[in-house]
């Protein structure tokens, strides 16, 4: 295993260590058929491609294995865990891991805002600033406040085929606001998925006006679709942030951000009660892939054909913030 991939696989270790000595990793690859290869269609290219997965094989088998998911209860879902593998690639050695995954992940560095001889640690790489002409913002009336894999639904009343079909959606559980979730029941929802290789700073999908920002306690669990074929709920049990996002044409957007293994925390930096502009920065997280949701009011927006169509057949659309994603 590359110093790259280790980068990811450290942190999935500790689910797998109570039963090494029981458990041939090498020769048993049982595990490894538990879920299918996840693939997505590139808006920008065009094409089909295929994910590459840190630590994929560990992930099959901790959500796929009887004994991996006792270590994801007993520890690796726990906070502490990622507390502590986001202090330890916060620490300066962490940076040697920076220029290998750059590498071994074809990243544009002339992209950054900074060098990436910059950075103190990889976390410090991890949430790196882009430059601004590197990620241009639409003149979509709505576009994608993240840099990943997006799935989209027009009405959320309607969500049966979440990665897997018959995995409805439970948007009372996730707002955790019974009134909040009435007032949303039939509008739509995009899910934003970003993976630790993507540009990991989350922005605002339209101008407006943002509240304070409501945090809900839950565990972290990966949400990764090999999770998430499993158990949708990770998505409504995870911490999560939610903010409300008022706008004139729009209505009140929510803008979430789901928590996941290895997410050290969800920072906030933008300031509430100050409109902010279309692509404005919101916040960021720190080492770890997770999630952004995004909610618009019943009637209020048309989600772009491409992710519509794409969603429809259980594929994610690959697109960068900035990018268009609803219309009026």
């Amino acid at each position: 295993m590359s110093q790259v991939q280790s980068t990811y696989s450290t942190c999935l270790l500790a689910q797998y260590f109570i039963v090494l000595s029981v458990f041939d990793f090498n020769s048993d690859k049982r595990f490894l058929s538990c879920v299918e290869t996840i693939r997505y269609f590139n808006r920008h290219s065009q094409q089909l491609e295929t994910e590459k997965v840190y630590g994929e094989s560990f992930l099959r088998w901790t959500y796929g294995n009887p004994l991996g998911r006792l270590s994801l209860h007993a520890l690796v879902k726990r906070h502490g865990f990622s507390k502590w593998y986001g202090w330890r690639m916060s620490k300066p050695i962490s940076a040697s891991r920076i220029q290998p995954f750059i590498e071994h992940y074809s990243l544009d560095e002339a992209d950054f805002a900074e060098s990436s001889s910059s950075f103190g640690s990889f976390n410090e790489f991890f949430y790196r600033k882009l430059k601004p002409e590197a990620r241009p913002i639409a003149p979509s009336p709505i576009v994608f406040p993240a840099d990943g894999r997006h799935l989209g639904f027009a009405d959320i009343s309607k969500i049966d085929s979440f990665f897997v079909k018959g995995q409805s959606f439970d948007l009372p559980a996730l707002l955790d606001d019974p009134a909040l979730a009435e007032k949303y029941a039939n509008g739509s929802l995009v899910l934003s998925r970003l993976c630790p290789v993507d540009y990991h700073r989350f922005h605002f999908p339209a101008a407006g006006t943002p509240t304070e920002t409501k945090t809900i306690a839950g565990p972290l669990f990966s949400v990764s679709p090999i999770a998430l074929a499993k158990k949708l709920s990770y998505l409504w049990t995870n911490k999560r942030t939610i903010t409300q996002l008022k706008t004139e044409a729009y209505g009140t957007i929510l803008v979430m951000e789901i928590g996941a293994t290895c997410v050290g925390s969800i920072h906030q930096t933008f300031a509430p009660g100050i409109p902010v502009a279309k692509g404005a920065e919101k916040g960021y997280f720190a080492f770890g892939g997770s999630s952004t949701i995004t909610i618009f009011e019943p009637g209020k927006v048309q989600l772009a054909q491409d992710l519509l169509d794409n969603s429809a057949k259980q594929i994610e659309l690959y697109a960068k913030i900035g990018t268009e994603m609803a219309g009026e």
